[in-house]
Parts: structure tokens; sequence; C-alpha cells
């Protein structure tokens, strides 16, 4: 028989699938066996109305039979098989879609669906092989016919004899080459792997004959090989089970065998939605963070399902990055794939989808937060600093979505509180939400300026990851309560009488502190009368935006721009150190320059800052000595 002609923009898109338009090879597998699925659906649907066919389940199954010597490989079913006329039709014109038209044309029962575009996913058999033929028996039709095509050239069609209704496609693989390897799908083990992989969740068995060994008999050590046919597939996915039936173990083993984790999940999330959008999902928080969490290699998303066949492993836009610590899958006949059902065409039915699991996922945490805190803690302590980046990025965007959710180590609790509950707890009389930042809890506890804001009474929340107090500047209020930093210029806690005495202070040692702050240069912006101090001699406070803190994170990323808050150094004029600075001043202005140097470098440990010369400040505690 005539070959017959591909039509020229057939002929154009073939050539760009012989050419990988898929990213794995692999996926040709996943493709011909979601056909195969699509022809068993049909024939369900047909008998539905055809008082002449009747359906039994156990008689629709697909098997794969590799041979290595032939280097053929066989994707048989059992469905309702192509006439001629359909063979021409949905193989002779590419992204012609038997199952697409026939989706359109039939009432949807008993929640089968359709999801084959059987022109384009077949045509990535040609990826891997340098002949397809497929054999078909329509079940409106006695007579069989063979299609056969070597690529762009055309095809042929002609009659053959075949026993039974269904498709047999033979793909002849192709020889390897020094850049590709083609064995992989010709062995038993690895097209299990991708059977596995991409098409456990259809609803038919998936059959292949498996060697295996056994002893030859019981008193002997010798092992001989036979065959033994298995279903790959385990065709029912969890997540259209009723969760009735389903225990916590059923989902910590799902999770386990999908290899989401080497942990046990904190919770599972099980999410059933048929309105305009319809959707499974089973979504998890983990207890651990992956090692490469908190690096550019970490890769977030969602497994992405279309009627139990895998499309991709990682849907990153299904999760926003703030949640990209979850783990899951989501499964939908709603959304819109283009040629390659890879690429999704980032369409409402998507969008909606993401929407609505960030709102399940929050709702979640909420739930863990307050029913089984410390499965809350642990998680916390593991992506916490995910969720403060979260409220940083986007130019705090997404703060309301997630300020509920963040916790800081308090210094009355001495452990991790919301900030609802600091709040809560807050006197009538306290206008702000104090907090101090540094490098641990244990620095924090001793540093200077918390002095006045403890004395008061009030909660201090500490922010010792680099994250902390970028994020707090984006959130800035919290239920109506600002944010303030203990080192800031202004604490908003010092009384008439008190601001009385500090301005006398100011004023009676205006030589001394302009003294010690020409000494000192552009290092500080001013150096004051300290209102916080009581038992220390010296701080170092900022005015600005810049915190002390901050300058440290800043100032150690690699791209070091050298940023500088600026710095005011705080004297306490009721500590004896000060009478020994009015004593220089008076007396020994080189003494004064000695005593001003060792403040301000004293006040650089106490931050946990670096000092600008050790050999210098050594060499100014040795002249103290002697």
């Amino acid at each position: 028989m005539a070959k017959k002609q591909f039509k020229a923009e057939s002929k154009r898109l073939l050539e760009l699938m012989i050419n990988s338009i898929y990213s794995q090879r692999e996926v040709f597998l996943r493709e011909l066996i979601s056909n195969a699925s699509d022809a068993m659906d049909k024939m369900y649907y047909r008998s539905l109305t055809d008082d002449n066919l009747t359906f039994n389940q156990e008689d629709y199954y697909i098997k794969v039979i590799p041979n290595k010597e032939e280097r053929t490989l066989q994707v048989i079913d059992t469905g309702i098989g192509m006439t001629k006329e359909e063979l021409e039709t949905n193989l002779g014109t590419i992204a012609k879609s038997g199952s697409f038209a026939f989706k359109n044309d039939t009432e949807l029962k008993d929640g089968h669906d359709i999801i084959g575009q059987f022109g384009v996913g077949f045509y990535a058999a040609f990826m891997v092989a340098d002949k397809v033929t497929v054999i078909s028996k329509s079940v409106d039709s006695d007579q069989a016919y063979q299609w056969e095509s070597t690529g762009t050239d055309g095809y042929t069609i002609i009659p053959v004899d075949k026993e039974h209704v269904g498709t047999e496609i033979i793909l002849k693989i192709k020889e390897n080459t020094d850049e590709d390897s083609f064995d992989a799908f010709l062995d038993e083990y690895q097209l299990q792997e991708i059977i596995k992989k991409y098409s456990d969740f259809i609803r038919y068995p998936i059959k292949m004959d498996i060697t295996k060994s056994k002893p030859k008999d019981d008193e002997s050590e010798e092992y001989v090989d036979y065959v033994e046919e298995e279903t790959i597939n385990s065709m029912v996915p969890i997540w259209k089970k009723n969760k009735s039936e389903l225990t916590e173990e059923d989902y910590i083993n799902f999770y386990q065998e999908k290899r989401y984790g080497f942990d046990k999940p904190l919770k599972s999330m099980h999410i059933n939605v048929d309105g305009t959008v319809r959707y499974n999902a089973i979504l998890f928080i983990p207890e651990n963070a992956p090692f490469d969490y908190y690096s550019q290699e970490f890769e977030k998303g969602l497994e992405l399902y279309s009627n139990g066949v895998l499309i991709m492993n990682k849907c990153a836009d299904l999760l926003p990055d703030y949640f990209s610590f979850v783990k899951g899958m989501v499964d939908s006949e709603d959304l819109s794939l283009n040629i390659s059902r890879e690429m999704l065409q980032h369409d409402r039915q998507l969008k909606v989808i993401a929407k609505n699991i960030t709102k399940k996922i929050k709702t979640q945490l909420l739930h863990l937060l307050r029913d089984d805190r410390e499965k809350y803690e642990t998680f916390y302590h593991a992506f916490g600093r995910q969720l403060k980046f979260g409220v940083y990025n986007d130019f705090g965007a997404n703060k309301d979505t997630l300020q509920d959710l963040l916790m800081f180590y308090s210094s009355k609790e001495k452990k991790l509180v919301t900030l609802d509950e600091y709040v809560q707890r807050m006197p009538e009389d306290q206008a702000y939400i104090y907090y101090a930042a540094g490098e641990s809890i244990d620095r924090i506890e001793k540093l200077p300026q918390t002095e006045m804001v403890a004395d008061k009474g009030y909660e201090i929340l500490y922010f010792t990851e680099e994250v902390d107090e970028f994020a707090i500047k984006m959130l800035r209020d919290y239920k109506e309560k600002e944010f303030k930093s203990v080192s800031s210029g202004d604490l908003g806690l010092e009384d008439e009488s008190n601001d009385e005495v500090d301005e006398k202070s100011q004023e009676e040692n205006k030589a001394l502190f302009a003294a010690m702050k020409e000494h000192l240069g552009d290092k500080i912006k001013d150096v004051r009368a300290s209102k916080r101090l009581k038992s220390h001699p010296v701080c170092l406070t900022a005015d600005g935006d810049i915190s002390l803190e901050m300058e440290k994170v800043l100032n150690a990323m690699p791209n070091n721009q050298q940023i500088k808050a600026d710095k005011v150094l705080e004297i306490n004029v009721n500590h004896e150190v000060f009478q020994a600075l009015k004593e220089a001043h008076h007396h020994d202005k080189e003494k004064l320059k000695l005593y001003t140097n060792l403040l301000y470098n004293q006040a650089l440990l106490i931050e946990g800052m670096p000092v600008n010369d050790p050999v210098a400040f050594t060499n100014d505690i040795c002249k103290v000595m002697v």
C-alpha cells in the first residue's frame, strides 16, 4: 500500500517531537499507557448505553512486553480499539485527539474521565523508536488494521488479522549512540521504575512478565530463573479513598513510599474539592528541614497529577515560597495542559487550586499551634526562618498571612511565644512591643540596653536569627502596637522628671561629650548621657532605620557594601567610670582620649561587633594597667 504523507503542520510538529519536546524521554511510556487507559474508559462509557456490551473490570488491562533480542517494546491494551478511519484521523493528523473529542461528547459518570490527547502523546514514542507499529481492532469492526511509520516520511495502513478487540503498539527501540543509551527502555526493572513513577495510579492493571529466581529444589543451593506475571501499578490512589477509610499510618506510609522525606510528617492534610475546580490533594508538613532547604539548590513544588497520571514532579506554582517546605501531591481533572503535558498553561484553575492550598496550609498550621504546641514548635524550629523570610520578601505583601504564625523567644516566659500572646499580656501603660537582637539568647540577656525595659516589667522578644529584625521592620506593627528595639534612640519609657534630669546632665557635660565625639570622629554620630543604663557604664544605640544588628548582617553578606548604622555612644552619668571621664577631661586630655577609646571598643564588644584595631585596643588596656 502506498505511503501516506502527514499534513505539513503535523510533519513540523513531529520533527519537534522526535527531537524531544519533552524534557525526559521516559515520558513516552506514560503517554502510551495513558492512551491505553483512555481506550478502556471509552469501552466503559459505551457499555453504559449499549445493551450489547458488558463491562467486566477483570477483562481490562495493559500489558508491557520488552524484548531485548528483537529490540522491541510492546504496549497492549484491551480497550475499545480503532477502526481504519480512526487510525487515519487520530494518528495521521498530529494533535487530533480522539479522546479529547470523546470527552467533549460524553457525559461523565461515576467519577471517570478521559485525559488523553492521543495524537500528541502517541508521537512521543518517536523519541525512543525508529519505527512505530500500531495494530488495532475496533469494537465496531470485524477487521483489524495496522498503522506503521518510521517518522516524518509518512505512514501506511493495511488490513491485518487480530483476534481480540484492542490495540497493540510495537516500538522498534533505537540503537544506542555516544550521547544516548536507549537500553533502559528494554530493561524490565527500569521499565517497572518508569511505570511506578508516572502511571502508578492508572485505574487498570499494568502487567509485565518479571524474571525471578528460586532454589532449584528444597535441598539445593543452586538457583534457577522463572518468569511470573505481575501487576506493576497500585491502581487505587490514596487520595481518592474516603478519609474515613484511612489511618494516620496510611498517610505516613504514603509519605515514605513517595520519598518525600526520611522523617515522619508532623501533620497530614487530605483535601477533596468538588466545586467549580475539582481536585484532590494530600499535603504534609515535615518534621525536619531537608539538608539543602536553605540553599539555592532546593527545589520546591508539589507532585501534579491529571487523573492519576503524573504530569510534573515538582510544580512550583502550587506553593508560595513561604510555604515551600510543604510536601505532597495534587490531582485534578480540570487542568489545561499544553502539547507536552509537562508544561502547564498558567490558567485560572491552577491559580484557584494554589490559592486554596495556601489557605488550607495556614489553617492547619494555626490548628497545630493551638492544639499541639509541642509539634508546632518542632515545626517552627525547622521552618520558622522561612516564614520570617516570607514576611520580609515582596515588600511585606504576605505579612497579614504570616504574622499570626510567627514566634520569638520571650524574656519573661523563657520560651517561644506568638505575637498575639505577647500583646495579650501587655500592661495597659505599655505602648510598644519591645525586642532585642543579638547572636544568642545568652548574649541578649546581658545587653545593657535591656535594663530599663526589664525594670519596667515589660516583656522583651529576643531576635537571634539574621532575618528577624528585617522581617519586623517590614511588619512595622501588630494589632496596632508598634515594634521598638531596646537599642533605638527613643524607648518611649522615660517620664518627664527623668527627662529633665537627663537634659540637665547632657547640658552640664556638653563640652565633655563634644570632646569625646571629636576624638571618635565619623565612627559615631553622637555622644550622649544615657537614659536607659543603670549598672553598665556604656552602650551603643542607633539612630535611623539601620540597627546595629542589621549592620552586622548586611556587612557579613558576600557583596559587602560597608553599610553603617548611625551609632550613638551612650554614657551612664551615674556610674563611677563617668567620674574618671570628668577628671580626665579637666586635667589630662590624652587620658580622656584613652578612656574614650576603651569605652567605645568596650561598647562594640558588648554588641558582638569587631574592634577596628585590636592591637591598639590591647595597648590601651596596658596603658591603664601601668
